[in-house]
C-alpha cells in the first residue's frame, strides 16, 4: 500500500470519526420538554406517522405513534404522541410511558444502546402520553417509548431525522472509507498468499 493511500486513508479516517463524535455529542444533549411544548392547534402534518404492536408474554398492544411538526430543527420544540390499546380488548392503557432517544447514524452500534438519554415519563392525557423535546442539533435519531402492564414490559421504537438530510460528502466519505479498507484487507491477504508460497517454494527446493 503506497503512502498516498495510507494518507488519504488516515485522513479519511479522521473525518469519519469527526461526524461519528458529532452525532454522538448531540445524542447526549436533547431536552425533554412538557407535552404543551408544541401548539396542539397547530395544523402541521407529522415528521412520522405509524403504528407497531407490542407483545408480551401475557398479551400485547397497538401502538400508535406521531412526531410533530412535520419538519423537525435543531433548537425548535416539538412533540411526541403516543396511542396505546389493548390488542384483545382495545382499552386504552391508562399506565405512564417513558420516552428514551439515542443517536440512529450508521455507527451508532460502536456506542450501545446504553448511550441514550431519558426525554420523560409522562401519563395519559385524554388516552394519549405526549412528550416534548428540543434537539440542539440535527441528525438520526431513534425514539423509545416503554411501559409496562402487569409487571411485563413493553418498549416500541421508530427513527426520527432532524435538520437537513446527511450531506452526499458525509456519504460519500463514509463509501470511500469502506472501500480503503477493502482494498488494505485485500493487499494484506495477497501479500500473505505470495509469502506462503515463497516459503512453499523454499521448502521444496
Amino acid at each position: 500500500m503506497t503512502r498516498t493511500m495510507i494518507r488519504i486513508s488516515c485522513a479519511t479516517l479522521v473525518a469519519v470519526l469527526s461526524l461519528l463524535a458529532a452525532d454522538f455529542a448531540a445524542a447526549h444533549h436533547i431536552l425533554g420538554r412538557p407535552s404543551y411544548s408544541l401548539n396542539e392547534d397547530s395544523n402541521t402534518p407529522p415528521a412520522v406517522q405509524g403504528e407497531a404492536e407490542a407483545v408480551g408474554l401475557y398479551g400485547g398492544f397497538v401502538v400508535t405513534y406521531m412526531v410533530y411538526p412535520a419538519f423537525p430543527r435543531p433548537g425548535e420544540p416539538g412533540r411526541v404522541n403516543v396511542y396505546i390499546k389493548n390488542h384483545n380488548d382495545k382499552a386504552p392503557y391508562q399506565g405512564t410511558v417513558t420516552f428514551k432517544i439515542r443517536d440512529g447514524s450508521q455507527f451508532s452500534w460502536l456506542w450501545g444502546e446504553d448511550h441514550q438519554t431519558t426525554l420523560g415519563t409522562q401519563p395519559p392525557d385524554d388516552n394519549i402520553h405526549r412528550q416534548g423535546f428540543v434537539f440542539p442539533d440535527e441528525g438520526e435519531y431513534i425514539i423509545s417509548a416503554s411501559f409496562e402492564d402487569g409487571g411485563q414490559p413493553y418498549n416500541v421504537e421508530f427513527p426520527l431525522r432532524v435538520g437537513a438530510p446527511a450531506p452526499m460528502g458525509y456519504v460519500f466519505g463514509i463509501a470511500l472509507f469502506a472501500l480503503l479498507v477493502f482494498t488494505l484487507v485485500q493487499r494484506r491477504r495477497s501479500m500473505t498468499g505470495k509469502m506462503r508460497s515463497l516459503h512453499a517454494d523454499g521448502g521444496n527446493a
